[in-house]
């Protein structure tokens, strides 16, 4: 069986009636029609190698064929891939909506997995905003009256932001992405969404999409608010952005060469968000283009990184 190595991926490119241009214009990846593309679906179990012998196969059957050294001995192979990394172009609003948490999912989906998710402001225009709850203290029974009138404006809490902003999105937390906002996401790999407000607009098909408003006043937390966090005055090489029971994720800006260690107990995600990174490993070495990601095995061990870049490394743990 062929050694693992670093694991350069495809993206997969996804059209949405809120998407723009900026996965190109911003980050060089290139768009296949003039439609509005909204996600790049960066690390996913149906992500394709790029690169090397194992170049065409998805992660899925990686993690079929090679189980704990992809994805580290505290993961079940059979429960697929534990995170999921995307990039978000939003030149409209998204839905308002959640996610349920992990036994939310189990009782109300029959999905092993919730969502908790967290975002990293990648490019923001001026006056950019995100939807980060509704008024703390609202009831259910309010908040799904209003969504119903189509008037939950009044009840939205919105929050400025800019590069280098980071929200981390827990299980019940009421969020949207606001116009002119370009973000990396990282999340529980879980696509359990309640939309509970849509603006008043169309699908692309021309037909309104679903509401959930049952269920996504059942999971809402209606009782706080997250906090934005700051990062985009930082300097230093090692940045952390987020630290959950769920996921990890360190920004590396690169100017010196900076060694890694997987442990050989967790898998590391690698997505490049600003200049060119080499990833030396074993004698060899993979690079990492603006816009791209790489997947590094948990059996891998040792590599460095090596810029200028700006690298996002998202894992279990760091």
């Amino acid at each position: 069986m062929t050694a693992l190595y670093p694991l350069l991926l495809n993206s997969a490119l996804h059209v949405k009636v809120w998407g723009g241009r900026k996965l190109e214009s911003v980050m060089h990846k290139a768009l296949p029609t003039d439609e509005p593309y909204g996600e790049s679906w960066e690390m996913h179990d149906t992500a394709t190698v790029a690169n090397g012998p194992l170049a065409g196969h998805t992660v899925g059957e990686l993690l079929a064929a090679y189980g704990h050294d992809l994805v580290g001995p505290g993961n079940d192979p059979t429960a697929g891939f534990p995170l999921l990394a995307k990039l978000i172009d939003a030149s409209d609003w998204l839905s308002v909506q959640l996610h349920p948490n992990d036994a939310q999912a189990l009782a109300l989906e029959g999905e092993p997995r919730g969502k908790t998710e967290a975002w990293y402001v990648i490019d923001a225009e001026p006056d950019a905003q995100l939807v980060i709850g509704v008024e703390p203290g609202t009831s259910p029974q309010t908040m799904a009256q209003f969504i119903r009138e189509s008037t939950l404006e009044k009840l939205l809490v919105y929050a400025n932001v800019q590069a280098g902003d980071v929200l981390f999105v827990r299980a019940g937390t009421i969020h949207a992405i606001g116009a002119g906002i370009l973000i990396y996401e990282i999340q529980q790999s879980s696509d359990t969404t309640y939309r509970l407000y849509d603006w008043g607009r169309v699908g692309l098909d021309g037909k309104p999409r679903t509401l959930h408003i049952d269920k996504g006043a059942q999971v809402a937390n209606l009782e706080s608010l997250p906090t934005i966090a700051h990062t985009g005055d930082k300097t230093e090489e090692v940045v952390e952005i987020v630290r959950s029971e769920y996921f990890t994720t360190l920004l590396y800006q690169l100017g010196e060469p900076i060694t890694l260690d997987t442990d050989f107990q967790y898998f590391h995600i690698l997505t490049c968000i600003e200049g060119q990174a080499q990833i030396q490993y074993a004698g060899e070495s993979l690079t990492l283009d603006m816009g791209r990601t790489a997947l590094i095995p948990a059996s891998l061990g040792i590599y460095t990184l090596t810029g200028p870049a700006r690298v996002l490394n998202s894992a279990q743990q760091l």
